[in-house]
């Protein structure tokens, strides 16, 4: 007697659905991290239809595990600029500042602002509670603007020693990916400093999707620069942890200020590294 049922075909029917789910599982939670981490036009970060999308803890949940491939993605678009601009004949300097432009311009200076507030916020008040006034105040001090110029010329200086164009963009792409993976952890083990704000309101992440995070850094650091990508990273990391315990004897915890500065950071660090290497 002939059977119109296939386990075979069945399984097969399951391991598609499955993989369906994931793939638009991984779109949704690309989307709704370049939503947080980006200020793309938003018919570029519409969210993808999927219930279940946000459904971890926390409003941000488990898109954190795309953190990584939206910094790869702003660090790409800042790498092709650089590119593009030293084809045409520019100076390495002038091409490394547009690059770098465009990097905050994808963002609208997220990380930047809060590398200045959290300078501002440590440098200059004298109890906790001032610190977080501080940080909170929209205008910029002078430990803001120092913290600033030394991390963007830093950057900047390193960009034009790496001379290569193969190796400023796979520096950039990397880096982009490796600073913001690291972010991740200081919400899910760090407790936030306040109540409220962005940090707060982001939740603490699920610990499975924040390894997922700095395991796709890490593969993709390795992919373009083999151990030398994997020091990168344990540097970088090491600049992140140096941040959380620092945030923690400043303000008892994390704020959107600090998760930035702890991206710029690591940012450097990354690219501080290949640069002293390669």
């Amino acid at each position: 007697m002939a059977h119109d049922d296939n386990p075979r075909d069945d399984q097969a029917a399951r391991f598609a659905r499955r993989i369906e789910r994931e793939t638009r599982a991984w779109l949704a939670d690309c989307s709704a991290a370049a939503r947080l981490l980006t200020r793309l036009p938003p018919i570029l970060r519409r969210r993808f239809a999927d219930a279940d999308a946000m459904a971890a803890p926390g409003p941000i949940g488990r898109a954190v595990r795309a953190f990584p491939v939206v910094g790869a993605g702003v660090g790409l678009a800042a790498g092709l600029v650089y590119l593009i601009l030293h084809a045409i004949g520019l100076p390495a300097a002038i091409a490394g500042i547009v690059a770098i432009a465009i990097g905050a311009l994808l963002t609208g200076a997220l990380h930047e602002d809060g590398l200045a507030d959290t300078a501002d916020g440590f440098g200059g008040g004298d109890t906790r509670e001032r610190k977080l006034e501080l940080m909170h105040d929209s205008r910029i001090g002078a430990y803001g603007v120092l913290a600033l110029l030394l991390v963007l010329g830093a950057k900047l200086g390193t960009l034009v020693d790496l001379e290569s164009i193969g190796l400023v963009l796979a520096a950039l792409i990397c880096s982009g990916a490796v600073s913001r993976a690291l972010m991740p952890p200081l919400m899910r083990w760090l407790p936030p400093a306040r109540n409220e704000g962005l940090s707060a309101s982001a939740g603490q992440p699920p610990g499975d999707a924040v390894l997922i995070g700095l395991g796709l850094a890490v593969v993709l650091s390795l992919i373009l620069f083999n151990w030398v990508g994997l020091i990168a990273c344990l540097i970088a990391a090491l600049g992140a942890y140096g941040m959380a315990l620092l945030a923690r004897r400043q303000i008892g915890g994390h704020t959107g200020d600090v998760l930035g500065a702890t991206q710029q950071v690591a940012d450097l660090l990354f690219l501080l590294t290949i640069a002293v290497i390669l």
